[in-house]
Order: C-alpha cells, then structure tokens, then sequence
C-alpha cells in the first residue's frame, strides 16, 4: 500500500523531471545559478525573496534535496525566488561569508535580511515549509 508521504514524494520526483528542461531553457542548470556576488547583491538590494543552496555533487543529502526543491519552486506560489548555488568543495570563502559549515545547507533571504537557514534537511513537507518563508 502507497502511504500519503510516498505518493507525495512520487509526484514531486515526476513534476520535477517533467521541469528540467524547462529550467535548462533559462540558462540555469537544474533550475539553480551559479552564485555570483553582483547578482545576489542586486537581489538583495531589489527587494527580492532569495534561497541559496550549499550544495556537494558527492552529497546523497544535496542530491535529495534537489529535485524537492526544484519541483517547488515550479509551483505558482513560489514563481519569482532567486535561487543561488554555492559549491562546498570549490567556493570556500563564501562558506566563510555565509557561515556555512556543513554541504546541504540552504538560506533564505528576503532582500538583505536572512529569514532562515536549514541544513540536511530533505522532507519534502519541511523543505516546502522553509521555502514558504519566502512567500
């Protein structure tokens, strides 16, 4: 028998691989930019809700985390978030800067000010709880 969570966890997978092209169109891999200082600063300073992955390919936490999240952030509601990717093995000073210490971490920000931060996390029902901080 299909419990709720798992048929959950099934649609969003499916929704997911039925983005990805969609998301590569834009320019971005996986839904995901880059991080990159000037476009995050002006982000930031327009006002815009922003969620930062700190991600590792070798990371079964990250590589969990990533068709959640990008499913979500196809949805209506989350239409307009900023996405940023931070690579934990090559972009050492921004693990500084951000105070990251651990790979799958994701923050949030709404504008200049941080409104969460969550690390390992890879519920779908939680991960799509901290993504709606930044409704």
């Amino acid at each position: 028998m299909i419990t709720r969570r798992l048929a959950l966890t099934v649609f969003t997978v499916a929704a997911c691989l039925a983005a990805v092209p969609s998301l590569a169109a834009n320019g971005a891999v996986d839904g995901w930019s880059t991080f990159d200082r000037k476009a995050f600063a002006v982000a930031q300073q327009q006002g815009k809700s922003i969620l930062v992955h700190v991600t590792a390919p070798w990371c079964p936490n990250c590589k969990a985390q990533k068709p959640i999240l990008s499913g979500l952030l196809m949805r209506p509601e989350f239409q307009g978030i900023q996405t940023f990717e931070i690579d934990f093995d090559s972009q050492k000073d921004l693990l500084h800067a951000f105070d990251v210490r651990k790979q799958s971490t994701l923050i949030a920000f709404k504008g200049a000010t941080e409104v969460g931060r969550s690390t390992g996390d890879t519920n779908a029902a939680t991960l799509e709880a901290f993504v709606a901080k930044l409704k």
